[in-house]
């Protein structure tokens, strides 16, 4: 599911650039907007799309952390000073379990079925 989600939200933020690209990245008051928009969207693309071939998991892993601990700061933050704990703990369910997600993937790797296991098996 990670990967799924990951490589989803990618591909919505080119396909939907002002509510989930540039567009909301210039809204939450990041810089360079245009080009973060795209820079992200593309590292949960490839990142995501490895996640699910179980290539490089490890590896793929670690900007989605990246990106998950940004985004909850940058979009959490103000609702936690605003409304609450209890309020950002609701509106942060999905970054939190996308980013334990992807702390497991660093951890334990692919599995059984990733491609990671089977070059490991066949010695490449």
């Amino acid at each position: 599911m990670v990967g799924a989600v990951f490589l989803s939200e990618g591909i919505q933020k080119f396909l939907f650039t002002e509510t989930l690209g540039a567009g909301r990245f210039e809204k939450i008051g990041l810089p360079s907007p245009e080009f973060l928009g795209s820079f992200v969207g593309a590292f949960e693309i490839v990142c995501g799309s490895l996640i699910l071939l179980g290539l490089l998991t490890r590896l793929a892993a670690i900007p989605l952390i990246i990106i998950m601990l940004v985004a909850i700061a940058t979009t959490k933050s103000e609702v936690l000073a605003e409304k609450g704990f209890w309020e950002m703990m609701h509106g942060s369910r999905t970054d939190w379990a996308m980013l334990l997600g992807s702390i497991f993937l660093l951890i334990k790797g692919g599995g059984f079925w990733s491609a990671d296991k089977t070059l490991i098996k066949n010695g490449a």
